[in-house]
């Protein structure tokens, strides 16, 4: 299962334990807001996109979404979401548990939006449909690997 890479992934910085998973779903933004008790943007939400050589994952803010102008000009091409088996085949996680975290696959490259830096913590998913963990945007930025810092989205509250 994805969320026992997860989980094997952050033992290696001893955060295994601070995987949650809940009894209730946390597929949807809206749905993990719930189950946390948090509002929507603290929510992690990982977009993942097409590209010449694989995908590109996009960490946002739960409130955020894609602005397909400064996504063009980020990453030279247009803004177009992978379809679920894709990601599934890319990043090892399906629809509704998508994180970039224990991500085997070299050809997925990761950013973090600016829009989740308004928090001092967020939640991204796990692996899994009902799982999450609290990080903070450093924290987040490091165990995703992330590549860097993007500002690819519009909508969001400063």
């Amino acid at each position: 299962m994805a969320i026992d890479a997860v989980k094997d992934y952050f033992s290696q910085y001893g955060r295994a334990n601070d995987v949650m998973e809940f009894d209730v779903s946390s597929a949807t933004v809206e749905l993990a807001a719930q189950a946390l008790q948090v509002i929507p943007a603290r929510i992690a939400k990982t977009l993942s996109f097409k590209n010449d050589h694989g995908c590109i994952l996009v960490v946002t803010a739960g409130d955020a979404k894609v602005d397909n102008r400064k996504f063009k000009d980020q990453f030279g091409l247009k803004a177009k979401m992978l379809a679920s088996d894709e990601v599934l085949e890319f990043t090892g996680h399906a629809v509704g548990g998508v994180c970039p975290f224990a991500i085997k696959n070299s050809e997925v490259m990761t950013y973090v939006d600016v829009s989740i830096k308004r928090f001092d913590t967020v939640f991204p998913a796990c692996g899994s449909s009902n799982s999450a963990i609290e990080l903070t945007c450093d924290e987040l930025y490091q165990y995703s690997q992330g590549l860097m810092w993007v500002d690819v989205c519009k909508d969001w509250v400063d």
